[in-house]
């Protein structure tokens, strides 16, 4: 018989220190160590001047991000890995520095998680009860630097051809109103987001050229009544912050305002149906528990009976951004 496989604390040792790797990467984006490199100082010593730090603390921090596989070494020489050089260059189209930051300032809250969980005080909106503008400025600053790949990827996966209203719930930045308006002549938007997130939300949108094609709702939609005629309803990458009383209620006001035939797109961070992952998704429930909200990570069955209870036909789970988020849709009949 084979001999038992000797367990030891490697990986749990792995896990516990993951933050360290997070720091590395938070802190290579803060120093533009990766915009150094792909500027031509790709030396220790002209990284070290570049960024403003010693050799010797270039030389920990390269280390570490070479053999997080985030660089790679040609001699004395340093390359960014290809999603590097794409994201996180600063000058750079596709710049996501923000969105790798977006988390840092709950660091501390998530040290403190077991005390978070111990907690039972919650509310349904959790960290956005008493969200400001420049709350909103600096969120969706993080948020957009991603969003606009997301919407992008939507308006090639759904065919908006025909369709002339469309409602974005929870929208922010307005992105996916924005890049759906661009493809679709014909087809104007809606955003119902916070009243502080609309202000910032028409930043975006005048900057885009889409004012005449988008503008905004200041409310709550959990609460706030829909506008009507509305033949697409969108509600992207916000569902592990509400509970399944409130998804629920969200979807059913939204079917209400669909005309016949008219379609929901729930996009979003979902757990298989055995609830094991992916992991993504259970931390973005978990997170919730450091925003003191009710909400938590669904599973894909969950999501679809959401829009199958509500009325909605042709309820299908589309894959969108394998392991990250799904796409379920529905149809109104008639």
């Amino acid at each position: 018989m084979p001999e038992p496989q000797r367990l030891d604390t490697t990986r749990l040792q792995k896990i516990a220190q993951a933050y360290w790797e997070s720091a590395a990467l938070m802190a290579a984006v803060e120093l533009e160590i990766f915009t150094a490199i792909a500027h031509g100082h790709d030396t220790m010593p002209a990284v070290a001047k570049a960024v403003g730090i010693s050799e010797r603390n270039a030389e920990r921090l390269l280390t570490v991000l070479a053999a997080m596989t985030l660089l790679s070494r040609d001699g004395e020489r340093f390359i960014n890995a290809p999603d590097v050089q794409r994201f996180l260059v600063k000058d750079g189209e596709r710049y996501a520095g923000p969105w790798i930051l977006f988390t840092k300032p709950r660091w501390k809250a998530f040290g403190e998680l077991s005390e978070r969980l111990r907690n039972s005080q919650e509310n349904r909106l959790g960290a956005y009860v008493d969200f400001t503008v420049e709350d909103a400025r600096r969120y969706h600053t993080a948020t957009y630097s991603i969003g606009m790949g997301a919407a992008r990827l939507f308006s090639r996966s759904v065919d908006l051809s025909g369709r002339t209203r469309m409602l974005d719930l929870g929208g922010g930045s307005g992105a996916y109103s924005i890049v759906a308006t661009q493809t679709y002549p014909g087809l104007e938007a809606i955003v119902l987001d916070l009243p502080p997130v609309t202000v910032v939300a028409n930043e975006y949108i005048a900057a885009n050229g889409a004012t005449g094609r988008v503008r905004t709702l200041p409310g709550d939609f959990t609460e706030t009544e829909f506008p009507q005629g509305i033949d697409v309803v969108v509600m992207a990458s916000n569902l592990p912050q509400y509970e399944p009383a409130l998804v629920r209620r969200v979807v059913a006001k939204a079917f209400e305002a669909l005309v016949p035939g008219g379609e929901m797109h729930l996009i979003g961070e979902t757990l298989h149906d055995d609830r094991t992952g992916p992991l993504s998704a259970a931390l973005w429930g978990l997170n919730e528990a450091i925003q003191n909200s009710t909400g938590l990570a669904h599973t894909e069955s969950e999501a679809k009976a959401y829009l199958q209870d509500a009325g909605f036909a042709d309820v299908a789970v589309h894959p969108f951004v394998p392991g990250v988020l799904s796409r379920i849709a529905g149809r109104k009949p008639g």
